[in-house]
């Protein structure tokens, strides 16, 4: 059986490459369910399935970032931008330049 999460043949790449290469199609599939949970959220009328969607959509989040947290602690380039970024105030592009500078 195959995936398709890989562009070079499985068997030529390291295990971390391999483990990072699921965590990323992990991460894909997290948001992937996020953003489902919320439109059928936008669409459902009854408040208690709507609730039960939500609290699912909790559980992907929290999954989410799991998945974020191990990419990072294999990328510290990455953290090193995301600091620059995330849980910040203000223009978000500027973070973000500033971050890409700061790897540079």
């Amino acid at each position: 059986m195959g995936f398709d999460q890989y562009h070079e043949p499985p068997e030529e790449l390291s295990q971390k490459v391999r483990t990072f290469a699921r965590m990323i199609t992990s991460l894909i599939e997290e948001a992937e369910a996020i953003s489902w949970y919320e439109q059928r959220m936008s669409v459902e009328k009854d408040p208690q399935a709507r609730a039960i969607m939500k609290n699912a959509q909790g559980e992907e989040f929290k999954h989410f970032g799991m998945d974020l947290e191990f990419l990072l602690r294999q990328k510290e380039d990455w953290r090193a931008e995301l600091k620059e970024i995330l849980f910040t105030t203000g223009d978000i592009v500027e973070a973000g330049e500033k971050g890409e500078k700061k790897v540079d």
